[in-house]
């Protein structure tokens, strides 16, 4: 909300208008405040049911507010101003349905109601958004990043100031003033959790783990009670750690995403513009090595894009005019001219950043049932902790507080029976398992979006994987070079790396590689252009040169002679090379992963069943079927007939993992 009305009453940025479409969105939806004070949003429903998916719908819809013209926040959100000092007019649609009241530090927009409304409407709190001052939105920032340090330091020093005390102390002075110390080390951020619970007026487990050492330390079991708090402690270490190793991991892919893009006017003048102030229909100039800003349309001009850190497919994707390029992927060879379809806040990049934050905070299900389970838990404990020394004191007529000759206070009971009670196992249990399986994936390389989908690898039945770069190493390698008629194998190999040295192709990675390898002198062109689709044309001395697909090749002056070659064995690629008086061509190989037949062989050991489901040729399909321990191998698919495989394979009851 703070900026400068330059270009009319432009409320994308604002909250206020945000929250009015959710409110036209979410009936059961009442009211909104926001407490800049308390940093938390209440939401507000009609009468005691509310929806129980409406606070998150709220939070996202609000967590998406944004300015677009300065990248500023809404003044709201970032403190700085409020709805009367907002330099912003709302438009009359807006005005007309909601009221928006101002009080000290908070913010009420409303449905437009009548009077006696408010006494019926069902308040829930919801978390305020951080906010990130960046043109386009990566992850938010953490206040503490580094705090998972923090946690481990104190873990280990309750861990071993317990240990002391055990074992060195011989339970004098100095023991509980070790036990004391460990229990601080322990307790310290547990204490701080408890405390933002206790002001939301809400109880949880950690405050019962914090009774029970408190519980245990009061009848003596200071051992009991240091050993829970370091494994509270710790767990909670990991937990920060592994978040935080997942935050560092996911933002490494975009950190270089582009900020600025070359802008094209009316005129063609180009303009350099932040990639958070394009508007669809914008003319973008993206040269070749850049990378696309935004999700655009080509318009003018042919290129490849690189799509692996989106798509995982390591092949670039050939690009012409009507061809959608997606934001963050690489131009690899063409300048070209694109429309931008989409801002870059609704870009495919910023799209997998948001559900990469969402599936962070996905819990598995056993996890979300224990959590759900633990605070009502937590409530019956500690009440039944104080029926019982009740019971014991008045009932059983045991002294309250002072052990007797005979017999033990009915504290000492009831501190024992919420020792007793402590669902240590229940809670560490699954969080743990859950935790170990993230760090040990981390270590190797995988990354796992939260703990729901580790939960469900436990229920795959199906494996389906695709071929290039994953079974095999997606690394060409030239097998063997021929000509027609042989003879003049040099020459072709030669021609074939002067072209190929000119492109970026997967292809022409692995004859440029061969080349150098065998110290071949390239030739120099008169002529170089690239032919979407079709291969390389060039010509030197009058003479026209061509390297591409037999298909390309067949219609010029060697058809005859192709017809009696034959295409290359299954599991290898060609490349051919034709010039006036010489036909040529390349074979190579994709080679298969060492480790791809061990990690087939295990998965057919554990019980899954194994596909592979790729474009390439049905040929070139058998023999990997041939080479590996497949149960099945479909080829030729396009993406959307991969798709409509892994529905297949789910339609049939199968639990499948692609």
């Amino acid at each position: 909300m703070n900026r400068p009305n330059t270009k009319g009453p432009d409320t994308a940025g604002c909250l206020v208008q945000s929250v009015a479409t959710a409110l036209r969105t979410e009936p059961s939806l009442e009211a909104v405040t926001l407490d800049r004070a308390r940093q938390s949003i209440d939401v507000a429903t009609m009468g005691a049911t509310a929806d129980p998916g409406l606070a998150e719908r709220v939070a996202a819809q609000i967590a998406q507010t944004r300015a677009t013209d300065s990248a500023q926040y809404c003044g709201l959100l970032t403190g700085k101003n409020d709805c009367d000092t907002c330099d912003l007019s709302l438009p009359p649609e807006i005005r007309s349905t909601v009221t928006v009241k101002q009080d000290a530090g908070s913010t009420t927009v409303a449905r437009v109601t009548c009077p006696t409304a408010p006494k019926f409407w069902r308040w829930k709190n919801i978390p305020f958004p951080k906010v990130v001052q960046r043109d386009v939105e990566f992850f938010e920032e953490e206040e503490h990043p580094h705090e998972w340090k923090w946690q481990l330091l104190a873990a280990g020093l309750c861990g071993v100031l317990g240990l002391a005390a055990h074992f060195l102390s011989g339970g004098g002075v100095a023991g509980k003033v070790l036990f004391v110390a460990a229990y601080v080390a322990g307790g310290w951020f547990t204490v701080g959790e408890v405390w933002e619970l206790l002001r939301k007026r809400a109880l949880d487990v950690h405050f019962l783990m914090l009774a029970v050492a408190a519980g245990s330390a009061a009848i003596g079991g200071w051992a009991e009670g240091t050993t829970l708090l370091f494994l509270f402690s710790f767990s909670g270490g990991l937990e920060h750690y592994a978040m935080a190793r997942t935050r560092r991991e996911i933002d490494s892919l975009f950190k270089n995403a582009p900020k600025t893009a070359t802008l094209l006017d009316a005129t063609g003048h180009e303009q350099e513009v932040l990639v958070g102030q394009l508007r669809p229909g914008a003319r973008l100039l993206v040269k070749p090595g850049a990378q696309f800003p935004v999700d655009a349309e080509i318009v003018k001009g042919a290129t490849a894009s690189d799509e692996s850190n989106l798509t995982g497919e390591a092949t670039p994707v050939e690009k012409a005019v009507g061809d959608t390029v997606l934001a963050g992927t690489l131009n690899l060879w063409g300048a070209v001219e694109a429309v931008v379809l989409r801002p870059a806040a609704e870009s495919a990049l910023q799209k997998i950043i948001r559900l990469i934050q969402d599936a962070q905070q996905q819990k598995a299900p056993a996890q979300r049932f224990t959590d759900r389970f633990s605070s009502i838990y937590t409530y019956v404990v500690l009440a039944l902790s104080l029926v019982m020394f009740f019971v014991w004191w008045l009932g059983f007529q045991h002294p309250p507080f002072i052990d007797s000759v005979t017999t033990r206070s009915a504290f000492y009971r009831a501190m024992t029976l919420l020792v007793v009670a402590s669902p240590c196992a229940l809670v560490l249990s699954i969080p743990s398992a859950v935790l170990a399986a993230i760090a040990w994936g981390a270590r190797h390389g995988i990354l796992f979006r939260g703990g729901a989908a580790v939960e469900k690898l436990a229920e795959i039945q199906t494996v389906a994987l695709d071929k290039t770069g994953t079974l095999t190493t997606g690394e060409l390698k030239v097998e063997r070079v021929e000509s027609f008629p042989p003879g003049r194998e040099q020459e072709v190999a030669v021609l074939a790396f002067s072209l190929e040295r000119l492109s970026t192709h997967p292809l022409a990675r692995a004859i440029t590689r061969h080349g150098k390898q065998q110290s071949l002198q390239p030739v120099e062109f008169e002529h170089f252009e690239s032919i979407t689709g079709q291969g390389l044309l060039a010509r030197r001395n009058g003479s026209t040169c061509f390297l591409g697909r037999r298909e390309a090749v067949a219609f010029d002056r060697h058809a005859d002679a192709l017809a009696k070659v034959p295409t290359a064995e299954a599991g290898l690629s060609e490349v051919w090379v034709s010039e006036e008086g010489l036909l040529g061509r390349i074979i190579l190989r994709d080679d298969i992963r060492p480790q791809a037949r061990l990690a087939l062989e295990e998965m057919r050991a554990a019980g899954l069943q194994t596909v592979v489901l790729t474009g390439d040729r049905q040929a070139t399909a058998d023999f990997l079927k041939t080479q590996l321990p497949l149960d099945d191998v479909r080829a030729g698919l396009k993406p959307e007939q991969k798709v409509a495989a892994i529905r297949e394979l789910s339609s049939n009851g199968k639990h499948v993992a692609m």
